[in-house]
This record gives structure tokens, sequence and C-alpha cells, in this order.
């Protein structure tokens, strides 16, 4: 009885340790498309870098645990399903909830990289809306203007004249009372 437990205790092991590299396959596998997959929503590319890597070692341990041939099929069933998840990802994801979320939904061709009239402002007296430190906002004629000052600090309320536009830039000055 004692013989039996130990064989069954040896071949326990045995099998153990012979799908050791296959569950190591398997944990390269899955964690490299997820590091993949994660890669969307993190920016900077260290984990599409990190998953890239865990796919390279499970292709390796495919060879290890399948064979020459079992690897070779390996290899190109994951190319194939990169593929094929990166297919369904540009198809499908976009009209998710995340997708809506993080992309442009509407089409920018004419909008325009400048704010038109600001030219008309120099020389207009205004009130600091907020403190400029030396960028804020001031309402001239009206309208509330991104402002930036010659470099220094104008309190909120403080009037202002605008003595320069460059582009989207409205430079101004504290007005004296």
């Amino acid at each position: 009885m004692l013989n039996l437990l130990k064989t069954r205790t040896v071949r326990s092991n045995i099998t153990d340790m012979e799908q050791l590299p296959v569950q190591i396959f398997v944990v390269l596998l899955v964690v490299g498309l997820m590091l993949v997959g994660a890669e969307v929503f993190v920016p900077g590319g260290i984990l599409g870098v990190i998953g890239g890597i865990a796919l390279f070692g499970a292709i390796i341990s495919a060879f290890t645990v399948f064979g020459p041939s079992g690897g070779g099929y390996v290899t190109i069933a994951i190319v194939f399903l990169i593929g094929f998840v990166i297919f369904l990802w540009a198809r499908f994801f976009p009209e998710t909830s995340i997708g809506k979320r993080m992309t442009v939904s509407q089409d920018l061709s004419t909008a325009k990289g400048t704010e038109t009239g600001l030219s008309e402002l120099v020389g207009e007296e205004g009130v600091a809306v907020s403190d400029l430190r030396p960028a804020g906002f001031a309402r001239i004629n009206g309208r509330r203007v991104d402002v930036i000052t010659q470099g220094g600090m104008i309190s909120n309320g403080n009037k202002i004249k605008v003595i320069l536009v460059e582009g989207n830039r409205v430079i101004v000055s504290k007005l004296e009372r």
C-alpha cells in the first residue's frame, strides 16, 4: 500500500514537471496578449514591447513543448491571432462607449487653428477676469479672451489694454488708474 502511494506521488510529480513548459507557454501567451491589448489604453509603448517579448517567449516555449512543426504552427497562429485581434479592434472598438470617448467623433476638416477677429482688439481696453500670472482670461468688448501679459502679474479685476496680437496670442498691459 505504501509503495502504491509513493508510485502515485512520483508519477504525479513527473506529470507536473512535464506540464511545466505547457504552463509557461500558456502564461506567456495570455500575458503577452493582455499586455498588447492594454497598450491601447496606456500610451507610451512600454506595455506593447513587454507584451511582444512575452509573445516571443511563448513562441520559443512552443517549439520546446510542441516540437519544430508544432512551434511553427503556433507561430503562424499567434501572428494570425494578433492580426485578427487588430482587425476586430479597428472594426468594433470605436463604436464602444470607451472607444467613443477616446476617438474624435466629428469632422475637423473645417476647424480653424486660430481664432478670428483677434487683431481687431489691438488698442482696446478690458478687465482681467482671472489673475494673469502672466497668462489668464480678460473680458474685452464683452468677449472672454485668453491673454498673456508682458511678464508681470495683473490681479483679477484690474483694467488692461491690448498692446499686440500675434496669431492667437493676445498680449496685454495693465492700465494705471
